[in-house]
């Protein structure tokens, strides 16, 4: 069982991965036999890896709205390039910025490279902790480089989603083939509303109206990740509180949180959210 996603991004839950595995073993009997997770915002598919794990005979799909599964295909194009850039700064300080000069031969490294480029292994290997491009003209054009080039190539990941569906849908068109389905889990991990979404290559998709659309389609039994930089559990509890439409089905649900420091002064909780039984 993987414990992270074979390749970089932004927003994967492994500090969940042990609660979430324990939630699903405590409360889908029989290794899921009869049972569908569908895991709605599927990012690097680590949540429905997991799941196909933990549940081997559940149907688990995974919605790769993102290309992640293309990354994982090109696995060895992302490597061979690994290599090049790697043998390009290999004589030069880790985690320091490079020349001008050795910065423009990157640059004509990646305009000539003729495979698959993975912005984000990429961007982890170049720039600035935390920075991530918009596409490969902003990567070559548009960044201070660093030598952070990874120093072993990635493991091959063929094994990563077997058993698991691949389906690329909007949310609003996945989650309504399910919703009366009673042994179908929802697993929800949308971006964060309220907070800064540029480390998404689709920044501003998921807004306050794309959220509440998806609230209208949440029911039990569900998994939902969100934060303290967002506003989700005191928009659970004005609708509770409320008794607004389809408070029913977010009434008593619990939580686990995960405490996050970035640094001395900022730091902030991580939630899963979950309810398994209809009120």
């Amino acid at each position: 069982m993987h414990t992270q996603a074979p390749l970089p991004f932004t927003g994967q839950k492994r500090r969940f991965l042990n609660h979430f595995k324990t939630l699903l073993k405590q409360q889908i009997p029989n290794d899921g036999d009869g049972w569908t997770i569908v895991d709605a915002f599927g990012g690097s598919g680590l949540l429905a890896h997991t799941a196909k794990q933990v549940l081997p005979k559940a149907r688990v799909i995974y919605n790769d709205f993102d290309g992640y599964t293309e990354r994982l295909q090109n696995i060895n194009d992302t490597n061979q390039l690994r290599k090049i850039i790697f043998d390009l700064t290999r004589d030069y300080p880790r985690n320091q910025k490079l020349p001008e000069t050795l910065k423009k031969t990157i640059q004509t490294t990646l305009q000539t490279f003729g495979g698959y480029i993975d912005l984000d292994c990429v961007a982890s290997w170049i720039l600035f902790s935390s920075r991530q491009p918009t596409d490969l003209h902003d990567l070559i054009y548009n960044h201070t480089y660093f030598n952070n080039v990874r120093l072993s190539d990635y493991p091959s990941a063929d094994d990563y989603l077997d058993g698991v569906e691949v389906v690329s849908k909007s949310y609003h068109e996945l989650l309504p083939e399910f919703q009366d389905n009673s042994n179908a889990l929802l697993v929800l991990d949308p971006p964060y509303v309220s907070t800064a979404q540029g480390a998404y290559r689709k920044a501003g998709y998921f807004g306050m109206v794309e959220f509440l659309r998806l609230m209208r389609l949440v029911r039990p039994p569900f998994v939902f990740f969100s934060s303290t930089r967002s506003e989700l559990l005191d928009y659970l509890d004005l609708i509770v509180n409320e008794k607004a439409e389809g408070w029913q089905n977010l009434q008593d649900y619990q939580k686990i949180s995960v405490h996050i420091t970035m640094n001395k002064t900022a730091h902030y909780e991580d939630n899963m959210i979950y309810k398994f039984q209809a009120a």
